[in-house]
């Protein structure tokens, strides 16, 4: 069967350093720390005290007041990134098929803010005074739901949960779905909005997160000795993919091409990774492949780079296998050092700054990149705390989540 070709037209991020692609880019390059202390609840009283949230946002900038009211965080933020996305992509709604427009936009953990609201309230003043919006403000498939119907997108319509992977899952899975013909264009990413006391509280007292409060912007550390935990973060990543040849027959801008697409699981825990790193490297092995490439072909890897310990040394172990000699040649660096940890968005926000990597021949650095750990192997070119100016042909985009999940895309300049 011919696969059609797939191409990024459209992109809209909304994160802790900024909305828009042009100053998310920017200070992603600069390597502007969005880390502060936790605004949304008092954390006085928390072990974890710090978090990439989004700032100034209004939902009434991006739709109607009134249906953002029925909307939980999660589900405000997708509908915004998508629009950002529709407005950047030049797409005209009035011109297109809505039958063959779809989306694919997951959250790890969906309208928690709705649910621990509603929650408190039945335990308070019993069954009647629950919300009739409470279940679909929560249910994690109404980020993609309400993009369709904010945008008339008539197509496959879908919402994977895969933890942390989710962002780049759903973006695989839009991907399959214009190269197989069932859509021509596709809304696709991740959101995630859970920066909530229970949230906080869950992930902390798992010990996942960095308890660095005295210096938030230093807190997120990848791949350096001293990270000690992922920071919790929100926001959303959507991007428009788009056949080949419709993108050309409206003359569209073309960021870049999107070739390759893996997953698999590490079945080996349920939070930590297989220590091997066999899975991932299958997992990055099989999206090089599935791209038609050699492995020395890729010029830099966006990481997962969560800065625990675990997870940046077994995707370093991963890269090795993967790559070989290559490895040492290749740039690796950590968005999250900069925005944190966005769970199920982290894949949508990573996949803009790989193509935006592409586009502007620039890698953004990993920040906090002060005290090697060679001891361990983390040996990797990590693009330490300065952006670098490189011709960048193909990136991958990393994303490994609970439950073993493991998803990497893989894009490249596109040769139309």
């Amino acid at each position: 069967m011919h696969k059609r070709r797939v191409v990024v037209t459209g992109i809209g991020p909304i994160t802790p350093i900024g909305t828009g692609k042009e100053v998310f880019w920017s200070n992603l390059v600069a390597g502007k720390s969005g880390i502060e202390f936790i605004s949304q609840f008092d954390a006085t009283d928390f072990s974890v005290k710090i978090a990439g949230e989004v700032k100034d946002f209004d939902f009434a900038d991006y739709g109607d007041k009134k249906e953002g009211r029925r909307m939980d965080r999660v589900a405000q933020f997708a509908v915004a990134a998508a629009k950002l996305t529709i407005l950047d992509s030049g797409l005209e709604l009035g011109k297109i098929d809505p039958l063959r427009c779809g989306v694919c936009v997951g959250t790890g953990i969906g309208g928690i803010h709705t649910f621990l609201e509603q929650s408190l309230k039945f335990a308070e003043k019993g069954a009647s005074k629950i919300s009739p919006f409470f279940i679909p403000m929560e249910i994690p498939n109404m980020p993609a739901g309400q993009i369709g119907i904010a945008f008339g997108f008539k197509g496959p319509n879908t919402a994977i949960v895969t933890a942390c992977a989710t962002g780049t899952n759903c973006l695989g899975d839009a991907f399959r779905a214009i190269q197989y013909g069932d859509a021509d264009i596709m809304l696709a990413g991740g959101v995630e909005a859970a920066i909530s006391p229970i949230a906080v509280a869950g992930f902390a007292n798992m010990k996942a997160l960095s308890t660095n409060n005295e210096n938030p912007h230093k807190a997120s550390c990848p791949f350096d000795k001293k990270r000690n935990g992922f920071i919790m973060g929100e926001g959303a990543g959507v991007l428009l993919l788009e056949e080949l040849e419709h993108a050309k027959a409206r003359g569209a801008h073309i960021y870049a091409e999107m070739v390759g697409y893996g997953l698999n699981c590490d079945a080996y825990h349920i939070t930590a990774p297989d220590p091997s790193g066999d899975t991932a490297a299958k997992c990055m092995a099989a999206a090089v492949k599935d791209a038609g490439i050699e492995p020395q072909d890729v010029d830099y890897i966006n990481a997962h780079g969560t800065s625990t310990h675990l997870n940046d040394l077994v995707e370093t172990i991963a890269i090795k296998k993967t790559f070989g000699a290559h490895a040492h040649k290749l740039a690796v660096s950590s968005n999250k050092s900069m925005i944190g940890h966005l769970l199920g968005a982290a894949g949508g926000i990573e996949a803009i700054a790989s193509i935006l990597t592409i586009e502007n021949s620039v890698i953004p650095p990993t920040i906090n990149y002060e005290d090697p750990d060679i001891e361990e192997g983390l040996d990797l070119d990590y693009v330490p705390n300065i952006a670098r100016k490189a011709e960048v042909k193909v990136a991958i985009s990393n994303n490994f989540g609970f439950g073993g999940h493991n998803a990497c895309i893989v894009f490249k300049k596109c040769a139309a």
